[in-house]
This record gives C-alpha cells, sequence and structure tokens, in this order.
C-alpha cells in the first residue's frame, strides 16, 4: 500500500464538484457532488442519534438497493428540524439531480451539514445543481472537500493505492468535522471511493470494520450530531478479481480503507474547535473490545482530562476518577495503571493497562480550549 495525491477522485471512473450556490452567508463553497460514471456498489454508516435530519431519512431509503451512482452534499445548513417542506426538500435535491445527469432518483444520496432549525434554502439548490453538474471533472475533487466544510479550518482529504490479486486498486477519501464531534454512526461527514471490484456484502462488511476503527474512535466534545454519515462507492474499474469472501484480498483491502479512514479521523480531531493538543487515548487489558473502547472514551470524553491537557498538568487522578465512572466493580486502584507522555507537548499518549483480560482499543481527542467555547458560543 503506498499513500498518493488526490482524495474521491483518484479512483478510476469518479468526478466531482463544489461550488458556491449562496447558502453561506460568506459566500464560501457549500454545494458538492461526487459522481461514478457507472453503477457503483454502494453502503453507508449512519448516526445513531434518533433524531434524524431530513436527508438522511431520504438516504437510509435510497441506501437499501446497494446500487449508487451520485452523493449530493449542502453545507451551511443541516436540514434537520425543518419538519415535512425539509423532508420534502431532500427529496426533491435528489429528483432534481437525477435528472440532471440521466440516473434514477434512488441512484442519489444526499446529505446536509450545517446549522439546525433553519429551513433549507432549497431555490439555492435549483440555481445551483446545473453548473455543478456541468463542472463535474475527475480534477475537481478538492472543490468537492471544500464545499462541504462548516467551521473546519483545513481541507481533509487523502488517496491510496494497493495491489490486490495483481491489479492495482485506488482508495479516494474526504471528509468533514471540527465540532459536534462524537461519531457513533457528529457534524461528521465522510466520504470514501474506489475503483475495486467487491461485493456489496462484502463491502458493507469493510466499511464496518473501519468506520468502528476510525471515525467511531474519536471525539472532540461527546456531542452526537444529527446529521452523520459516511458513505463508500466500489464502482469495480480496476478490474481486479471480485472480492466476494474473507481472504487475503479483502484482508489488504480492508487495511487500505482503515489506513484512509484513520488519517481522516485524526485530520478531523487535530482540526477540533480550538484545539491546541491531540491526545492518543490507549487502552489495553479489557475484558473485550466494546469496554476498552467505552473506559478509552469515558476518559477522552473527560471536560477535566481535556482542560487538564490545554493546560499543561498532567493529572492522572482525573483519568483514574473517569474510568471509576464507568462503574466496573472489577476495576481499582490496584489493578489500574496509568502512564502519560509529556503534557507540555502538542500530542500526548494516555495509557491505560488493566488485568482484566487482553482486549484493546484506541481513541483519538483533542484538548478544551477557551477557543472551543468562544466559537460554540457564537455559532447560528
Amino acid at each position: 500500500m503506498k499513500i498518493i495525491q488526490g482524495g474521491i477522485t483518484a479512483p478510476k471512473g469518479f468526478l466531482a464538484n463544489g461550488i458556491s450556490a449562496g447558502i453561506k452567508r460568506s459566500g464560501k463553497p457549500d454545494l458538492g457532488l461526487i459522481l461514478s460514471e457507472v453503477k457503483a456498489n454502494t453502503a453507508a454508516v449512519f448516526t445513531k442519534n434518533s433524531i434524524k435530519a431530513a436527508p438522511l431519512v431520504v438516504s437510509m431509503k435510497h441506501i437499501k438497493s446497494g446500487l449508487g451512482r451520485a452523493v449530493l452534499v449542502n453545507s451551511g445548513n443541516a436540514n434537520c428540524y425543518t419538519g415535512r417542506l425539509g423532508l420534502q426538500y431532500a427529496y426533491k435535491s435528489t429528483e432534481l439531480a437525477a435528472q440532471l445527469l440521466g440516473i434514477d432518483p434512488s441512484e442519489v444520496l444526499v446529505t446536509s451539514t450545517g446549522i439546525i432549525g433553519k429551513q433549507l434554502p432549497f431555490n439555492k439548490i435549483v440555481d445551483g445543481l446545473p453548473a455543478l453538474i456541468k463542472g463535474l471533472s475527475p480534477k475537481s475533487g478538492r472543490k468537492f472537500a471544500r464545499a462541504i466544510m462548516t467551521t473546519d479550518l483545513k481541507l481533509k482529504e487523502m488517496a491510496v493505492e494497493v495491489v490486490i490479486a495483481g491489479q492495482k486498486v485506488t482508495i479516494g477519501a474526504c471528509a468533514k468535522g471540527s465540532g459536534m464531534i462524537e461519531p457513533n454512526m457528529a457534524t461528521m461527514l465522510g466520504f470514501v471511493t474506489t475503483d475495486a471490484a467487491i461485493s456489496l456484502r462484502m463491502l458493507k462488511l469493510a466499511l464496518k470494520e473501519a468506520v468502528d476503527r476510525s471515525f467511531n474512535s474519536i471525539t472532540v466534545d461527546g456531542c452526537m450530531s444529527t446529521n452523520d454519515m459516511v458513505t463508500i462507492q466500489a464502482n469495480g474499474e480496476a478490474h481486479n478479481k471480485t472480492i466476494s469472501r474473507k481472504d487475503q484480498d479483502f484482508k489488504k483491502f480492508v487495511q487500505a480503507l482503515e489506513w484512509a479512514c484513520i488519517d481522516l479521523a485524526k485530520k478531523i480531531v487535530h482540526d477540533g474547535e480550538g484545539a491546541t493538543k491531540f491526545l492518543t487515548i490507549d487502552v489495553k487489558g479489557a475484558r473485550n473490545e466494546a469496554q476498552a473502547k467505552q473506559i478509552a472514551k469515558a476518559i477522552a470524553n473527560s471536560a477535566l482530562v481535556k482542560t487538564a491537557a490545554f493546560g499543561s498538568n498532567p493529572n492522572w487522578g482525573r483519568v483514574g476518577a473517569a474510568v471509576g465512572s464507568l462503574g466496573y466493580g472489577q476495576i481499582n486502584e490496584h489493578n489500574m495503571k496509568i502512564t502519560f507522555s509529556p503534557f507540555d507537548k502538542k500530542e500526548i499518549a494516555i495509557k491505560v493497562r488493566l488485568n482484566l483480560g487482553s482486549a484493546h482499543a484506541t481513541v483519538y481527542t483533542c484538548d478544551f480550549s477557551y477557543e472551543y467555547v468562544r466559537i460554540n458560543g457564537e455559532y447560528n
């Protein structure tokens, strides 16, 4: 496997574009589209929040076919808590995009990110779609990556190549996210494309494995969004032998996909609202992986641990208290070991060693700073 230049249009057969449609008052790019030139096996994971934005309701219906061509995204407005009209706009967005692209509406996924509770300016999307589609290009993946940003300070994209059964397979990806990040598939969106030939069943399995170890292993502020979504499209244009079972080819594909997703997940944490420190929470010796991740998340989401990191104060008692708050009677001060790397560095490692089993989990987070409070106090 090797890292290459590019993002979602690095794999064969994918086009993209991003434009300023006027949804954002700033005039920055706010409407993006990914298109596979041929039908692609498509899978997705969605927020576990019981309140789901209108576009997610539509995409969850469309994804049932397992085949897709396009993903339409707007930023600047979440189209959430917008009632029946918001849902109509989400459906109409896919219908209009499909009409202009000459495909079926069920082949279009749609998602939104931005302010919750304000009606989507649908006329902006209607007016912007023709230009968005006209500008689709294999060279415009970065334009799409810019169009999905909200409070992000940095663009997040990457691409990798891996050889599977003698054929070069490419995976491209981009993501957005900076605050309201506690993915359990936050305002976190991730988009992955690949020219690999892989069955829908194995694609779903690969996405779940990769997301669990990447996007679902980060937290900025412990707040779960209504709009989280990660998609993957596989169009088979690499013409490798189709991956249809858990063999070495599948393992190679998952490793490359997981690497790409972890890279983007870390970029989200580094770009956390007001972040000044990057924390890696590593828990070993738990009974099972679920327990290890729960413990790591409890530490990562502790406001006291995060503010201690901001103040370069290695207060191990706060870590112990976070673990203890979970109520595991078998975990006590005698069988838990806590170690830190220097807290005055930009990257901090917190390690917790238990004596309950052999399971392990790693979670990534950032500190809480004055700037985080300012950004979220003013965001509306």
